[in-house]
């Protein structure tokens, strides 16, 4: 089975964890540096300081956990928080349950509200099987697709602005230069 992390023998997350996925996009190598914050419940207080530089943030439920999905408001509003830069993406992960039950107690309309309550923040939308592995690469490479393009647009206002800057000419001295 071809999986995200290269460990196989990968649990659950308890704390935090952490690891660097390398993208070619557009030419250049991008490094996703990944902080898995499942489980950080228990030590909330820490959690601001993960958030800080982010440039992107993954909300992500379980399709078979109401609970899961209840919870993304309080994770959002710490993105918001601590990462208000950041671009916020959701996923919905354990969608091979899906294809097993397909009365999910979480629906797309459940989403599209969530989306529209949080004034349409979320830049993308995934389903995901971290079990069988679909849809997490794909989901990962576009959102480092889309950092690109965000990271471009400030490349480029950052040229714009240095191509236009005034600057005041020096005042021609009085004195004689003889």
């Amino acid at each position: 089975m071809n999986t995200f992390v290269s460990n196989s023998s990968r649990h659950s997350t308890l704390g935090l964890d952490h690891f660097d996925k390398v993208y070619r996009i557009h030419g250049r190598n991008i490094r996703l540096q990944l902080w898995d914050t499942g489980g950080m419940e228990r030590v909330a207080s820490i959690t601001s300081s993960y958030y800080k530089f982010a440039e992107a943030a993954i909300l992500v439920f379980s399709f078979d956990s109401p609970d899961s999905f209840n919870i993304l408001s309080q994770h959002l509003l710490d993105i918001v928080t601590y990462a208000e830069s950041a671009k916020i993406f959701l996923c919905g992960n354990k969608t091979d349950l899906l294809n097993q039950n397909s009365d999910s107690p979480i629906t797309d309309a459940d989403i599209e509200n969530f989306c529209e309550q949080c004034h349409n923040l979320v830049s993308g939308i995934y389903k995901t099987s971290c079990k069988t592995g679909a849809g997490v690469e794909e989901m990962f490479t576009d959102i480092a697709k889309q950092l690109i393009s965000t990271s471009r647009v400030k490349d480029i206002e950052q040229e714009m602005k240095d191509s236009f800057k005034v600057c005041a000419q020096d005042e021609p001295s009085e004195s004689c230069s003889c």
